[in-house]
């Protein structure tokens, strides 16, 4: 006997899940029918790899060895059924964006590419650099468009335009000051207001300061660029570190600063990033060939 796709899929299943209950509810099978398929598995296999503990079913060594060998396989297999099921611009598409991006680019993008493929059902999810790395990593999105470092050996990136990141401030006076620019040492000691940790913004921003992040006086993190802007806004004293890009309406209406920082320029690269073991559709090639040209003309302008 070989093992087959479903006792694969059902394997996972109940790995992820952990309750023979659960997985038969959400694949419409009986309890005994998953039950049945993992004993088969493991008959074919000749190792057990569950244990059950606090009456929950959990991987044990086998059985964690055995999924991290099949579920890029599972997913592949998945993605090729997907993609001759279904016409090539048909389908939907599970696009991960970080904040940045999802704020002041995608949504141009994402609206032409589905006034031209209306057949095409486009799902974005928003989080984070790093939270967008965790759902390429398990599988949860086809792709990510993220700013900042990826570090993982899972993913594979390529770049796809560069972005700069500014010191920003509401204090007209401190920008007056400085109109020959400061070095960044000298204010260090300003209240300073950051992104959250796990935001591409922050880590880049920090990783230019390199010794000198230490002596930052952090006043405040907030999750998302817009409350930032406003709060640097009304307490007129605040700095940010902010991509240029995010700000330009309020530089323009004198409602936020450029400081200059002398020998120090926060430069980072937009990445799309996907798990090495992704099979690509011709439809998620016709996406990423799409977005890929729309990003580079917005970000030329």
């Amino acid at each position: 006997m070989k093992i087959t796709l479903r006792q694969m899929e059902i394997f996972l299943e109940v790995a992820h899940m952990g309750h023979l209950t659960k997985v038969a509810e959400k694949l419409g099978l009986s309890q005994s029918a998953v039950s049945m398929s993992i004993k088969e598995l493991e008959n074919i296999i000749g190792y057990k790899l569950f244990d059950r503990i606090n009456k929950k079913l959990a991987l044990n060594e086998k059985g964690r060895a055995f999924a991290d060998a099949i579920a890029p396989l599972v997913g592949k297999l998945n993605d090729i059924e997907e993609e001759f099921r279904n016409d090539e611009n048909n389908g939907e598409l599970l696009i991960g964006v970080s904040t940045t991006i999802a704020d002041y680019l995608i949504p141009p993008i994402i609206c032409n590419y589905m006034k031209t493929y209306p057949q095409v059902k486009v799902n974005l999810k928003i989080g984070n650099t790093r939270e967008i790395v965790g759902m390429i990593e398990s599988g949860a999105i086809d792709l990510g468009f993220v700013e900042g470092n990826v570090d993982s050996t899972a993913i594979k990136q390529e770049m796809v335009g560069l972005d700069e990141l500014i010191v920003i401030t509401g204090d007209e006076t401190l920008a007056q000051e400085g109109k020959e620019g400061f070095y960044i040492d000298n204010l260090l000691e300003k209240r300073w207001i950051l992104r959250e940790e796990g935001s591409g913004t922050r880590e880049v921003f920090l990783t230019h300061l390199g010794d000198l992040a230490s002596q930052l006086n952090l006043f405040l993190e907030l999750r998302h660029p817009e409350s930032i802007k406003n709060m640097l806004i009304q307490s007129k004293t605040c700095l940010s570190c902010l991509p240029r890009i995010s700000v330009m309406k309020e530089l323009e209406r004198g409602e936020l600063f450029e400081l200059k920082i002398k020998k120090l320029k926060f430069e980072r690269q937009f990445l799309l990033i996907y798990h090495k073991d992704k099979y690509k559709t011709s439809l998620l090639n016709k996406f990423i060939y799409f977005t890929r040209m729309q990003l580079g003309k917005i970000l030329d302008q």
